[in-house]
């Protein structure tokens, strides 16, 4: 005796039983959620698995509450750089609380002008870079001052400097508010950034020896 085949499914909104294609549109309906939903589990469980894994080394990595000193010492740079440059390069002595962040040769490779760069922050956390270029011609300078012109001239320890200050909106200056500059033989000294008059005035008089050295 042969056994009957199952009743086709009933439908409750249609009333009556599936066709065989609504059944296969039925099966393959529940077969792309499935899918669905696995890849979405699947998903979720790596992005666990991730942030698991990204907890573990942050305990595990041991960590140092000091503040990383970045300071660098532009003394031992210029002695490096000295015996390659035939200008003598300055090598400010500075007050207390002074340091440096930044200390190297710019090869001029941009604009054709070889410098020494020395990125200082201020006892009041303030920043100067001081610049040494040999044989800076007039568009080297104009790009450091932004087009500036200058506003006045200052003496200091027995060397003039032009005083600069940026007209442009607070917000456009970056670490240019003011600068000054002054020239002795193949050398153009400017100092440019955000600190005050009495900051500038300190590291141009610890200036001052070798832009007469080199007059």
């Amino acid at each position: 005796m042969t056994k009957a085949g199952r009743a086709p499914r009933v439908v409750a909104e249609l009333g009556r039983p599936e066709t065989p294609q609504e059944t296969a549109d039925r099966k393959a309906e529940n077969s792309r959620k499935y899918r669905a939903r696995k890849t979405v589990n699947n998903l979720v469980l790596s992005l666990l698995v991730t942030l698991a894994a990204v907890l573990m080394i942050v305990l595990l990595v041991p960590r140092n509450d000091k503040p990383i000193d970045r300071a660098v010492d532009f003394t031992v740079v210029a002695s490096q750089l000295q015996p390659s440059v035939e200008t003598p390069l300055a090598v400010p002595v500075l007050p207390e609380g002074w340091s440096a962040n930044s200390a190297e040769w710019r090869t001029g490779a941009a604009d054709g002008v070889r410098s020494w760069y020395i990125g200082l922050i201020t006892p009041t956390n303030q920043f100067i870079g001081f610049s040494q270029a040999l044989d800076a011609n007039p568009t080297w300078l104009a790009q450091q001052l932004r087009s500036q012109t200058p506003t006045d001239t200052v003496t200091i320890d027995g060397v003039t400097w032009d005083r600069y200050n940026n007209t442009a909106p607070q917000q456009d200056r970056g670490n240019f508010d003011e600068a000054l500059v002054t020239t002795a033989g193949s050398s153009t000294y400017a100092l440019i950034g955000t600190a005050g008059n009495a900051d500038f005035e300190a590291l141009a008089g610890a200036l001052a020896p070798n832009v007469m050295a080199n007059r």
